[in-house]
């Protein structure tokens, strides 16, 4: 629908947005290293050991001998690292680039990891709640990044992006024009989707833990709805 691509939006607590750029950094080293097949081709071994699988995290089913990278219960952590192709890893990190430093400055860095996992174990156990019984492994950081997006909303409506509408129409548009469309689009296709290789409902369950989140992990003082902005 759209592609971020800068906000008007300064930060007022942190210099630099280090926990941001870790993420990024983590995800995109691991998918160079394992997933694009520039180094080791394991993208499948990885998807399996650290994507979150719904019927072997509940128990109905085992991995295969030789898998199994971490505790099962870990994967709701740890599959925001692995990503399906180049596309899906860019597509999460720009919108985490564009709104993750503003949530973090609103949080500080500390809080602002635990609310990243915890987006991302929310939007794993939507899933999880929505198709219990799936072989196929949850992979990606679109849960997370649908809680930052959450609460960037919850923060700064008012504040001004720019974004490539239709992937080629650059247009200036408000936070929650822009925002608020991206998450009416979420939850259409949530409720309409049939068993597409989309984990809507991972996106749902991040988008709701965020913007829950960001009321109890803002830093005291913090406002929101961007209520003190002339």
């Amino acid at each position: 629908m759209f592609i971020p691509i800068y906000d008007f939006n300064r930060h007022e607590h942190v210099r630099r947005q280090y926990v941001t750029i870790a993420i990024i950094l983590a995800c995109t080293l691991l998918f160079v290293l394992f997933q694009s097949g520039l180094v080791f081709n394991a993208g499948q071994a990885s998807a399996i050991d650290l994507g979150v699988i719904p019927s072997v995290l509940l128990e109905e089913k085992v991995l295969p001998a030789g898998f199994g990278l971490v505790p099962e219960p870990l994967t709701l952590f740890t599959y925001v690292f692995v990503h399906g192709d180049w596309m899906h890893l860019v597509g999460n990190m720009l919108f985490i680039w564009v709104f993750g430093d503003n949530v973090e400055d609103a949080m500080g860095h500390l809080r602002f990891a635990l609310f990243f996992f915890l987006c991302a174990a929310a939007g794993a156990g939507a899933h999880v709640l929505v198709a219990p019984h799936s072989d196929a492994p949850l992979i990606g950081a679109s849960g997370a990044a649908s809680g930052i997006i959450a609460a960037y909303l919850m923060l700064h409506p008012k504040i001004r992006l720019w974004v490539l509408v239709l992937n080629k129409i650059p247009l200036p548009l408000s936070a929650a024009w822009a925002l608020g469309a991206w998450i009416g689009l979420q939850i259409l296709n949530a409720l309409v989707s049939d068993g597409d290789n989309v984990a809507w409902w991972a996106h749902i369950g991040g988008l709701m833990a965020g913007a829950l989140l960001v009321v109890v992990l803002r830093r005291p003082g913090v406002i929101l709805f961007d209520r003190n902005a002339t």
